[in-house]
């Protein structure tokens, strides 16, 4: 794999990752506006309510990055790898 292709890989990865995490935010904010509008935005169920949300989008919020530090991590692995196998090599002198 070329370092282009692994950069193109990583960038998909981590948009994925992005859309997914972004997704799930949507999902928990609807969520939590459907059930503020059955209960009542002020009332102990609509706090419990932001407090989940909050939560969720939180673990969301994480696991993103821990995606996106994992893909750069292979990503420099492989570019290392890649760089003593098919680096140039020094002639002796």
């Amino acid at each position: 794999m070329s370092e282009k292709n692994s950069t193109k890989e990583d960038n998909i990865v981590k948009k994925t990752s992005k859309q997914a995490s972004d997704l799930v935010n949507k999902s928990a904010d609807t969520a939590n506006d459907i059930v503020k509008s059955v209960s009542g935005e002020g009332g102990l169920v609509g706090k419990a309510a932001d407090a989940s949300t909050d939560f969720i989008k939180n673990v969301s919020k994480t696991g993103n990055k821990v995606v996106g530090k994992s893909v750069d991590t292979a990503s420099n692995v492989i570019k290392g790898a890649s760089k003593k196998v098919f680096g140039k090599k020094k002639d002796k002198e």
